[in-house]
């Protein structure tokens, strides 16, 4: 039956006729009909199947996706385009997933999508959020959270009956599975996300995000990353872990039984990889499981060390979690022999007290456990996996060094240059073919066209038409008009200060200052930014709220208006990601040198044509290694300078902000009368001071350089021509960051599926 057909016959179901339906019920049946193929599709087959563990996947609108793989965007629109309508205007009727939350989910979810268009056996576990991380709400000036409810009686999820007991120390949860199918690219594979879910899930909080954490059988899944400010969050994040981790193990071991495979088979034929530390109980899950099946406990452990692999995603200490093993104990007390006798066994490799399992305070350290019981430990970009090695993990690098290697992240061009860019898109393909949809390496065919000024003009055409269709997009969705002929300057990312939102509106306040006295740009600037801060996370919310009493201030100010516009994205996800990148004319990378493991909306920015502001940090480095400096835009202090800065312990930012009277100016500008009557007064205080006498991720160090580098960025991008030909040389040099070429690697190296 063709699509055609399928479709009809769906909507015929739901009493309707395709001339007749809203736009809701035909995201509906085309929700239905693409579902229906896909349930229909073969997973990848092999000897050794993975499943993917992580806390996140934030996966966005799959509509589109999907039927991109599938091959039918085309189809489809000539469909709809024949009764009156465009996928553009159904697919607006269709929920964001609330699954993910930043860069670790939007990972997950395109290294779901490569393996599945790479034809490889691999499913991914996680958990099924009902309300996500929250909804953003800015109408009162601060970071407001709401629950963010996705899940509507048609959804991508497929209840697939099956379910495990979770043995937690109040009696057993049942985890009932749910499946997210995921297609190959026109390869005929789908594969699954696998998400776990409480069977009598508790009803949305009616006003904010708060609830009662202490109900985990109805809460367990309601919210991402539960506020851990107190006990009861902790506990909670706790629960979340193990729900996931022992549903997960049980179902791997179910499918290898299924496969007619023994237990003590399972590194043969199974490899687990745990994203970042929140899954790492499925080590201890994984032994404790196999030990029940008979197998001695030496060699259950040795069994899982040949199994998982292991992610590092950062350095900071936050995000390596620790747990006391009262919590454990109190939690998933089947795992806390297993958990002790990990630690007695890595005793017997090392007496290194630095590389413990559990310290001498009983606190778990689940990141040295994933080290000792992995086969293989990464890093996601090559500067991450250096300090690793040299630095933050270098006991485990001597004691185990032929664990550790580098695996540079990367993105799926089928979303985020196909999907998000289709004008982009069908220029290079006219172009050079092809080819480069199912090898983003050969985009490198384009440096053929390197002063060709037609090209290049079609090119700045391009990135012309995305900056009106975003100009559009937040007129009509938020309310904002910006300039689509000024340069969109771009910040979107999770609200952290180690990624320096702060010093980025430390130079919207020096601009202002600057137009005020009558130094007017060459050209407008629209500054844009867009990410959600923690609950708990005080001095993120807070540099939120500077932000908008900056974007309050410029906007009425009938002088500075004209020439300079500060927009604060509310709600960014996967869709406003789909807008904003594809128009943004620089890329702001600009954390901390040592701080950021990777990034990867760089990457994203990079193929669309946007060209890089940041410094030398995490996948940064490799960027400007491709494209050549002339390409991109550097500034301030190398990694090794902020670490020595750390371990002499001298950095002083009161030094700064009194030594330079132009710094001065622009930090009391974060408490003048102007600001206060705009913004929330305890959070412009709290920023300003911290500024001056904290200043823990170093903004202050490099904003001097920074004004001056961007300073140079905006005045270059009048040269349109020369700006054309560094846009090229990016998209051309950006094929490397596929997630293809990223899985490829883990494949090789760690996961052996084929």
């Amino acid at each position: 039956m063709d699509f055609e057909n399928r479709l009809a016959r769906v909507l015929a179901d739901m009493g309707t006729t395709l001339d007749d339906a809203t736009n809701a019920q035909v995201f509906c049946a085309l929700l239905r009909a693409t579902r229906d193929l896909e349930t229909a599709m073969r997973p990848a087959a092999g000897e050794r199947k993975l499943y993917y563990f992580s806390a996140e996947f934030l996966v966005g609108r799959l509509l589109r996706a999907n039927l991109m793989n599938l091959g039918l965007v085309d189809e489809v629109e000539r469909i709809l385009s024949a009764h009156g309508t465009s996928l553009a205007e159904v697919e607006d009727s269709e929920p964001e997933p609330s699954l993910g939350n930043g860069g670790l989910g939007r990972l997950a979810a395109c290294f779901l999508d490569s393996i599945a268009s790479l034809g490889l056996p691999g499913d991914g576990v996680g958990l099924n959020y009902h309300y996500g991380l929250f909804r953003q709400d800015l109408s009162r000036g601060v970071q407001g959270e709401e629950p963010n409810p996705w899940i509507e009686p048609e959804s991508w999820l497929i209840d697939t009956g099956t379910s495990f007991s979770v043995p937690f120390g109040f009696g057993p949860l049942t985890a009932r599975m749910y499946d997210i199918e995921v297609p190959g690219y026109e390869n005929g594979v789908v594969n699954r996300l696998h998400l776990f879910d409480v069977e009598d899930p508790a009803p949305a909080p009616e006003h904010g995000i708060a609830f009662d954490k202490g109900d985990v059988r109805h809460s367990l899944t309601s919210f991402l990353y539960p506020d851990d400010s107190d006990e009861a969050g902790r506990l909670l994040r706790v629960y979340q872990q193990y729900f996931m981790v022992s549903a997960g193990a049980q179902l791997i071991l179910a499918e290898l039984e299924e496969r007619g495979f023994a237990p003590e088979e399972l590194a043969e034929h199974v490899a687990v990889h745990i994203n970042d530390t929140h899954p790492s109980m499925v080590i201890p899950e994984l032994v404790r499981l196999l030990t029940e099946r008979g197998i001695a406990f030496e060699d259950a452990a040795a069994i899982v060390e040949r199994t998982c692999g292991y992610t590092n995603h950062t350095i900071l200490a936050e995000a390596l979690e620790t747990w006391p093993m009262g919590y454990l104990e109190q939690v998933a007390p089947g795992i806390v022999p297993v958990i002790r006798q990990l630690d007695e066994l890595a005793r017997t490799r090392t007496g290194d007290e630095r590389v413990a399992v559990i310290d001498d305070s009983g606190v778990v350290h689940m990141a040295n456990m994933d080290v000792h019981f992995s086969h293989a430990v990464n890093g996601v970009a090559a500067l991450h996996t250096q300090i690793l090695v040299e630095s933050e993990m270098r006991p485990f690098a001597e004691l185990y060094p032929e664990k550790f290697s580098n695996k540079t992240n990367g993105i799926t061009f089928r979303r985020w240059l196909m999907g998000c860019n289709p004008a982009l898109a069908g220029l290079v393909t006219s172009a050079i073919g092809d080819g480069w949809k199912r090898d983003a390496a050969q985009l490198e065919d384009l440096l053929a066209l390197r002063g060709d000024a037609v090209f290049t003009q079609a090119l700045l055409d391009v990135k012309g038409q995305n900056k009106e269709r975003l100009a559009a997009w937040l007129r009509a969705e938020k309310n904002i008009q910006v300039d689509p002929h000024s340069i969109f300057d771009i910040q979107v990312k999770r609200m952290h200060q180690y990624k320096r939102q702060q010093m980025n509106a430390l130079y919207a306040i020096w601009k202002y200052l600057q137009i005020k006295r009558g130094n007017v740009p060459n050209r407008p600037v629209t500054m844009v930014f867009g990410a959600k801060a923690a609950p708990a996370y005080t001095l993120a919310k807070d540099t939120i709220a500077l932000l908008l009493a900056l974007s309050g201030l410029i906007a009425d100010d009938p002088e500075v208006s004209p020439w300079l516009r500060l927009v604060f994205v509310e709600n960014y996800n996967v869709t406003a990601a789909e807008h904003l990148i594809p128009a943004a004319d620089v890329s702001e990378q600009i954390s901390l040198a040592s701080k950021e493991a990777s990034g990867t909306s760089n990457m994203k920015f990079m193929a669309n044509g946007a060209l890089t502001l940041g410094t030398l940090d995490g996948a940064n480095v490799e960027i400007a290694e491709l494209v050549g400096r002339e390409n991109v835009y550097l500034f301030g202090r190398s990694s090794e300078d902020v670490i020595d800065l750390y371990d002499r312990g001298d950095y002083r930012p009161w030094d700064f902000w009194q030594s330079d009277p132009g710094l001065t100016e622009v930090l009391d500008f974060v408490c003048s009368p102007e600001l206060l009557a705009r913004g929330d007064a305890g959070c412009l205080t709290r920023v300003y001071r911290d500024f001056v006498a904290k200043d823990y991720f170093m903004a202050l160090l490099d904003a001097r350089d920074y004004v001056a580098v961007k300073e140079r960025c905006l005045a270059d991008y009048e040269d349109r021509l020369a700006w054309g030909e560094k846009t090229l040389v990016n998209i051309a040099k950006s094929g490397f960051f596929s997630s293809d070429r990223t899985i490829r690697e883990y494949n090789r190296d760690i996961w052996h599926l084929s």
